[in-house]
């Protein structure tokens, strides 16, 4: 061929290289858009004309497609979308008549890569679909992103594919290597040279993908694609394979019947699986001038392919506010029958979640209180995490959420300090729980009229230790345990014009039952204040007017 020709062979395969856009680079270093440049093309122009061209030929008539056979003789190519053995005559030239029966060989589905890197797989409806190049495949998962409405920046690309693709790339390295492992070629590459076919699909869908979603790949992007190929496929052989190899090796280094003696039926480290066993160089240890077969399977169908999308937690965080005695703070059902009007859960979650377009969440909160008690002051910090968000609101749109949820007609509830939070908002509030201090107010009734002395001998309180066993009210959900809690202070409020009713302010450490200590749920607390006083108590309404924690004030 003359120079001439060969120089316009090699711009046409530059051109339809160029049009695939799948980059062999590193995720960190920028991507290069297809079309850029023709010295990209060098590493093919270098590498493809020192292929052992019986050996490719070889592993064309086994079913073998030209992208796992680039890859096996680690060919990092601009474009990993060649395909056509066309391409490949172009580069290296029409030596013989023999390369032009290559032009008809490409398979169906691939004998190693199981149709994976020919973009041919099986969809949900079990209908097998072939792309042209990586760029339509591309195209499609990009469609499917936009259809599903996900707002992005970032994203991250994550392949799994079937064990048995791994098995016969193995399966192929050595039996090429055994085979013509004494071809210059071979000498001057080693094992870690295979470019593997997880990695030759991201790199070939990584490029376009950017290209069409209009921002970067990032192995720490919130918004993750998966890509899951599963293959139905026995792999019985790969066994027959091993077995095979082992008994050649015996034969070569074992006793005079070729058999070594095997113990416990175990294998001697020197008799580990060819297939995985490497020299210091890399490359197999097997110098074995025997050629063993390469029991491929032949593929009728591909693999069935599953594109999930799936984006990290998104996290709501501030403080509510709750004035009803008849609201829970959690959804409560039971026996099929609502308890109380509504819950502080769906008030909140009911206004965030449509807006995120989510496809769940979970609701987190500093604590609970029952639901006949008020939650006052500056409100208990919690936490909405909605799972798979399509949308991330701005901030402005948060406020309009907040603002929302606080002019609901019936005013149970108030949302302050509404933002949305990295997951270190998580770790603030799991901190913030187990130091916490609660205040509360409490309207008690004893079966006395109160005294002056009465005031002092509970005002003099501070830091008291108390004792708590399970409430009875609560047995039936929690464990029968003792806790020790700290009453960090306490005061009396009198009532005018009444003995027998006051206001009471306490302070206590973090998970104290305030009615048991109120009332001593018979004895089961100790001291309480019915106890301290000398008389029976009882707490007829409660406040929480105070959660301490350093998360979501007001800035």
């Amino acid at each position: 061929m003359s120079n001439g020709t060969e120089d316009a062979a090699q711009v046409s395969s530059v051109q339809a290289a160029k049009a695939e856009a799948a980059h062999f680079i590193s995720t960190d270093v920028d991507l290069q858009i297809a079309g850029e440049d023709d010295k990209e093309m060098t590493p093919l122009n270098d590498a493809v004309p020192s292929l052992p061209f019986d050996a490719v030929k070889d592993l064309s008539s086994k079913e073998v497609c030209m992208r796992c056979i680039f890859r096996l003789f680690g060919v990092q190519v601009h474009d990993f979308s060649l395909s056509q053995p066309s391409t490949l005559r172009n580069f290296l030239g029409e030596q013989t008549d023999s390369i032009k029966q290559l032009e008809d060989t490409e398979p169906e589905s691939c004998s190693i890569c199981l149709g994976v890197l020919q973009f041919a797989y099986c969809n949900d409806k079990e209908r097998s679909v072939k792309k042209e190049s990586a760029n339509d495949l591309a195209e499609t998962i990009a469609d499917l992103v936009k259809k599903e409405g996900y707002q992005i920046d970032s994203f991250s690309l994550e392949v799994s594919l079937p064990p048995k693709i791994s098995e016969n790339e193995n399966m192929a390295w050595s039996y090429v290597k055994n085979k013509y492992g004494s071809k210059l070629c071979f000498q001057e590459r080693s094992l870690s040279n295979r470019i593997y076919a997880k990695e030759a699909l991201k790199s070939a869908l990584a490029n376009p993908l950017e290209t069409l979603l209009f921002c970067r790949m990032s192995s720490v992007s919130p918004f993750r694609i998966r890509l899951t190929y599963t293959h139905s496929k026995a792999t019985k052989t790969v066994q027959n394979f091993i077995e095979r190899n082992e008994g050649c090796k015996r034969r070569k280094i074992g006793t005079e019947n070729g058999l070594d003696s095997v113990k416990d039926g175990s294998v001697s480290t020197s008799e580990a699986n060819p297939i995985t066993q490497r020299s210091s160089d890399g490359l197999l240890d097997n110098n074995s001038s025997e050629v063993y077969d390469l029991p491929l399977e032949k593929v009728n169908e591909p693999c069935r392919l599953e594109c999930l999308f799936n984006r990290t937690p998104v996290y709501f965080g501030g403080r509510y506010l709750k004035y009803s005695r008849n609201v829970s703070q959690t959804r409560w059902i039971i026996d099929d029958e609502r308890m109380g009007e509504a819950s502080i859960e769906e008030i909140i979650v009911d206004n965030i979640l449509p807006m995120c377009r989510g496809d769940n969440y979970k609701f987190h909160a500093a604590g609970r209180e029952d639901i006949d008690v008020r939650m006052l002051g500056s409100g208990r910090p919690f936490l909405v995490e909605i799972q798979n968000a399509r949308q991330v609101p701005s901030e402005l749109f948060v406020k309009e959420i907040e603002t929302k949820i606080n002019n609901l007609e019936n005013r149970l509830i108030r949302v302050k300090n509404l933002k949305v939070v990295g997951s270190e908002g998580w770790t603030l509030m799991r901190e913030g729980e187990s130091e916490k201090q609660k205040q509360y107010t409490a309207l008690v009734w004893i079966s006395r009229p109160l005294h002056d002395e009465d005031l002092q001998s509970i005002s003099s309180i501070k830091e008291m230790q108390i004792l708590q066993r399970t409430p009875i009210r609560v047995l039936h959900r929690r464990s029968p345990l003792e806790r020790e809690k700290i009453i960090h202070w306490i005061n009396i409020e009198k009532i005018a014009g009444s003995s027998q009713y006051f206001l009471l302010h306490l302070c206590t450490q973090a998970g104290t039952y305030i009615k048991e200590f109120v009332h001593g749920d018979l004895g089961r607390t100790n001291p309480s204040v019915g106890s301290i006083l000398g008389c029976r108590a009882e707490i007829l309404q409660l406040d929480v007017t105070e959660v301490k924690m350093d998360c979501f004030l007001d800035e």
